[in-house]
């Protein structure tokens, strides 16, 4: 992907997440990323593209980690939760995944069907999860658990704070380790 490519993929979702999908403009894009209108437009021909582009880049961040996890059992599971919710550190609490994924979402109101490919790959993760090792059930708790904890973060719906964060991922973790 092109500089300019993720550049306005950023302003994308820069835009959405500081203003809503109410001010997902062209030209709005175009500002925040600086750059032509005619740039913008080379290479994403309307906002449906620039949200088809947010779901692409988000499907092929999710399909490098779990493709990048190996084979040793719990790998995948590990993988998606470090992908969906950033490992405990002293001051983080979101990732640049977080942010695609706030943006995403916000983007659905604009064009609902712009989840269809998303919906796709779910389906894709969701098989390499129960074929990862583990018992497929913890696998599964894994990934809905991260779903809903990054669905918290986005709405902001209670997300742990720091300290219970750590706590929160260290108990997912040790849940995948106890399923080997």
């Amino acid at each position: 992907m092109t500089d300019t490519r993720n550049k306005l993929l950023d302003a994308t979702a820069l835009v959405l997440l500081r203003d809503g999908a109410q001010a997902l403009t062209l030209e709005a894009i175009a500002k925040q990323a600086q750059v032509s209108k005619g740039a913008l437009f080379y290479h994403f021909a309307s906002k449906q593209a620039l949200i088809a582009g947010l779901v692409d880049r988000l499907v092929a961040q999710y399909d490098a980690a779990l493709d990048g996890a190996g084979d040793e059992p719990g790998a995948a599971t590990r993988a998606y939760l470090a992908a969906s919710v950033t490992p405990p550190t002293p001051t983080a609490t979101s990732t640049a995944a977080d942010r695609t994924t706030v943006a995403l979402f916000a983007a659905a109101l604009v064009d609902p069907g712009a989840l269809s490919p998303l919906r796709t790959a779910y389906q894709a993760w969701q098989q390499r999860l129960e074929n990862d090792g583990i018992d497929p059930a913890v696998a599964t708790v894994v990934r809905l658990a991260v779903d809903g904890w990054w669905l918290a973060q986005l709405v902001d719906l209670a997300p742990p704070p720091p300290g219970l964060h750590e706590r929160v991922y260290a108990t997912l973790t040790a849940l995948i380790e106890e399923a080997r």
